[in-house]
């Protein structure tokens, strides 16, 4: 105990490396959680550290609300999530916005040139790009000929990047195929790459179907006034839809970027369905022989049918603290799955990491830091829309690796808790920093984590320990377990730091990022 009455001065800094204050901190070895004996020295391997700040450009792209995950949880944990920002942005004084402004400028502070994600979106504009120049100069004679269907297939291609049902086929793929001890780790580590940065490919495709649809309208071909017209009004969709995700109206406007790509996606479909009717020449005959009408099927397909698998359940909704809330679903889940939750069933969806056993039912732990988690504590409902078909993440694919060790801070825990509820292919250990234990998130959560097995679980209790350097134990935990893979779900500077940190020693490390 004599540890914990050692009190050190540690000065925090910001992300510009420019300290701005100083405050007593206990000096303390962190503790491992235990219902008996409280919390019991686990070593001095993962004695605290002051922060190390990291440049990291590998990061994966999970479609998830984070800054609804993390919640006040995560804040209280390292402050500096929510103090450390960009001059610009600290000069925000309005609380709400300048809280998004604040979180904005650590995200941007810390993008990186070289990313998968931009290479992705490169290599695909590129592509497209150069594929149009060619048309333009008469040297690629079909896609002169058709540059409306080659603005579709790109349609597709973004359609499918956010495909909750595709993508949950094509993650199920992965782990079936290179889930094996035989299998590469370059090629293990190479795929979780891609797949977590295909919003590249999204993005690439959205402006190329752009570019192609241009193309096709400015040609002189055109003769009934009504194919253009329909023509412009899609492309006038599709450019909208573009500029509202631009990621800072994206994260600063939310609401907003959410019902104009929904809705203007929505318009545009009907709009394409109009367009592939009236240049059928009147022969509908011909219709099912079209290269624009089966694309715009399969775009139809992906994008409605998770839609009819919407369902208004009840819920039963418990609120450990005024900063938390624990959702109850019917259903078991397996572990590594993402699901949607709506009040309304056209709007404001958010995604959160699911708990379940694999039994009966799941549940998701939500931090309160936006209106919509916020709202959950203070107006609990009784029935939630959900849809059906739970889409998969980063974490679906521990289960390609070996031995995984994953960090989370706050309530970022959730969704890794299934890994040790039902069996997994993954031997998954984990690293939880959080504040207060059982006030914070109850004694559900407190118990689920006391019956793990001790030696695969750490929980670090910074009301009791004080804050850890998340890097320092990042790497540490990855050591110690002989990690093949490190997953670190936090706020955007830890994660960055902590996910540098760990390939800077050498291991496969990943983390969700905001680039998309």
């Amino acid at each position: 105990m004599k540890d914990r009455q050692n009190v050190v001065a540690v000065r925090s800094s910001s992300c510009r490396d420019v300290s701005f204050e100083v405050r007593s901190a206990i000096k303390s070895h962190p503790r491992r959680y235990n219902s008996v004996h409280g919390f019991e020295f686990i070593g001095e391997q993962f004695e605290r550290a002051q922060s190390r700040l990291f440049g990291s450009s590998h990061f994966c792209d999970i479609n998830v609300d984070y800054d609804e995950e993390e919640g006040y949880l995560e804040e209280e944990i390292y402050p500096e999530a929510s103090s450390m920002t960009l001059t610009t942005a600290a000069a925000t004084t309005n609380s709400g916005g300048g809280d998004k402004k604040k979180r904005l400028a650590v995200i941007l502070d810390h993008q990186s040139i070289f990313t998968v994600y931009k290479l992705l979106f490169l290599v695909s504009f590129v592509v497209n790009i150069t594929a149009l120049t060619l048309a333009v100069f008469g040297r690629f004679s079909y896609a002169r000929r058709n540059a409306t269907v080659i603005a579709v297939g790109n349609i597709l291609g973004l359609v499918l990047c956010r495909s909750e049902v595709f993508l949950r086929c094509v993650y199920w793929l992965a782990v079936r195929v290179l889930g094996r001890n035989w299998v590469p780790m370059i090629l293990k580590t190479t795929t979780t790459s891609l797949l977590q940065s295909i919003g590249g490919i999204h993005s690439g495709c959205g402006l190329s179907s752009i570019a192609w649809q241009t193309y096709a309208l400015v040609q002189t071909e055109r003769t009934p006034i009504d194919i253009p017209t329909v023509g412009w009004t899609i492309l006038c969709l599709l450019t909208l839809s573009s500029l509202s995700a631009n990621p800072i109206i994206r994260h600063l406007y939310h609401d907003a970027f959410e019902n104009i790509h929904r809705f203007a996606g929505w318009a545009a479909l009907g709009l394409l369905w109009v367009f592939v009717v009236i240049t059928t020449e009147d022969d509908l005959a011909n219709l099912v022989r079209r290269e624009i009408f089966w694309l715009t099927v399969a775009i139809t397909f992906f994008i409605i049918f998770p839609w009819t698998t919407v369902r208004k359940v009840p819920v039963e909704v418990t609120s450990p603290s005024p900063h938390a809330s624990i959702i109850k679903f019917p259903g078991g889940l397996i572990p590594g799955l993402f699901g949607r939750i709506a009040r309304s069933p056209l709007k404001d969806w958010h995604a959160f990491g699911t708990i379940s056993d694999g039994k009966d039912t799941h549940k998701m732990l939500i931090g309160a830091v936006g209106d919509f988690t916020q709202n959950l504590i203070t107006n609990p409902p009784t029935h939630l829309w959900v849809r059906q078909t739970r889409f998969a993440g980063l974490t679906y694919l521990l289960n390609m690796y070996k031995r995984v060790v994953v960090i989370a801070t706050g309530s970022g825990l959730c969704v890794y808790l299934s890994f040790f509820l039902q069996p997994s292919a993954a031997d998954v250990h984990l690293v939880w920093v959080t504040k207060d234990v059982e006030k914070n998130v109850g004694g559900e959560i407190k118990a689920m984590l006391d019956s793990f097995p001790k030696e695969k679980v750490v929980v670090y209790d910074t009301a009791v320990s004080g804050r850890p350097d998340l890097a320092t134990i990042t790497v540490d935990a990855a050591r110690r377990w002989m990690a093949d893979m490190v997953v670190v779900t936090s706020n955007p500077q830890g994660t960055a730091e902590a996910v540098s940190a760990s390939k800077a020693a050498g291991f496969n490390a990943f983390g969700p990022i905001w680039d998309s």
